[in-house]
């Protein structure tokens, strides 16, 4: 009598197939998710003229890519669904940045740097008196300031709501002259707002904005009811030019090609951790410097910022919201906002 050992292993083949087959079926769903969504936010946030235009064309497209690729599928659909979904990306890659545009005053500037040996000349150096977010004198300036001269960087974080998301940016510190801001941000037009969704889709042009911490710490703690908190951190002057020279270089780069800023891949935090790279920094991604609300915390555990205190009591002990609410106006604004904060302790 012969034994049937088939059937067991039809069995095991039997079980492996569902999973695989749920696996498969999930991945093309959240594959399909991904082109349809992409493409219709594309299509909304395009320049095409008309807000009904592009939203008649955005739901055009997502009912003609739901039809093609959850209806029951055909070479022909999927064939049609590739070409559409090519003149879309083909008619992305036409929209380019620039610089003329009907900007905001708050950006209407790109500073620009020139070196001169030890020498750093920077023009465009923002020191607006802000009486309110909307009412203020505009005044540029230009600075100079001497490499050599160059002591360190402190880190700024701000934050517009409570979460794990806020503004970052950093100052320079030098012996005989003011810190000097470098902030990375969307630089606006007259009449736009900030939006993370439309950030993703070619909607802001990027800007450096350099300036006074008066003018750029002050404005966010005094006229946007924001949560400031400033560290002092660990790096080396030499480290600390080495970075102020990418700055630079960036900061010329994009005064003569614009660029489109970008939520996860060009914005505030991923550069500034993307230059100190270029300046010698030496670790590996973290969510983090995403989730940048929490990149105090990310500099803590890597040994950036003071480390002689808890984390929670030194995050306490660097909040500057009400010194630099007091300290508006002030000549001395950058030493007062500095005032009490935990010294960098070897």
């Amino acid at each position: 009598m012969k034994i049937d050992n088939s059937r067991p292993a039809r069995r095991r083949a039997s079980w492996l197939r569902k999973p695989l087959a749920w696996l498969l079926a999930t991945g093309w769903f959240l594959l399909s998710i991904g082109l349809i969504g992409w493409a219709t936010l594309a299509i909304w946030f395009s320049p095409l003229p008309g807000s009904l235009l592009r939203l008649a064309l955005a739901f055009a497209f997502f009912a003609f890519g739901a039809w093609a690729l959850w209806a029951p599928r055909t070479a022909r659909r999927l064939a049609a669904f590739a070409v559409v979904y090519a003149v879309i990306l083909v008619a992305w890659s036409t929209i380019e940045p620039s610089h003329d545009r009907e900007w905001q005053p708050e950006v209407a500037v790109m500073p620009r740097v020139s070196i001169d040996g030890d020498r750093v000349r920077l023009s465009g150096v923002r020191n607006f008196d802000f009486r309110s977010r909307d009412d203020f004198t505009i005044r540029y300036e230009e600075r100079e300031v001497s490499l050599s001269r160059m002591t360190g960087v402190d880190f700024v974080i701000s934050f517009w709501a409570e979460g794990p998301v806020g503004h970052t940016f950093v100052s320079f510190i030098f012996e005989d002259a003011p810190p000097l801001s470098i902030s990375i941000e969307t630089r606006p037009e007259v009449g736009e707002g900030f939006a993370p969704v439309a950030s993703l889709f070619k909607q802001f042009e990027l800007i450096y904005l350099v300036g006074t911490e008066h003018d750029l710490v002050g404005l966010r703690a005094s006229h946007r009811d924001e949560e400031v908190f400033l560290y002092h951190t660990r790096i080396s002057p030499e480290f600390a030019r080495r970075l102020f020279l990418v700055y630079v270089a960036r900061i010329n780069e994009l005064a003569d090609q614009a660029e489109f800023y970008h939520l996860l891949s060009n914005s505030c935090t991923i550069n500034i951790i993307r230059y100190a790279n270029a300046a010698g920094r030496i670790g590996r991604f973290s969510i983090k410097h995403l989730l940048n609300g929490l990149i105090d915390h990310y500099l803590y555990v890597v040994g950036v910022v003071d480390t002689s205190l808890p984390f929670e009591e030194l995050r306490r002990r660097s909040r500057i919201t009400e010194a630099a609410q007091a300290a508006a106006g002030a000549e001395d604004f950058s030493e007062r906002i500095r005032v009490g904060l935990p010294a960098i302790v070897d």
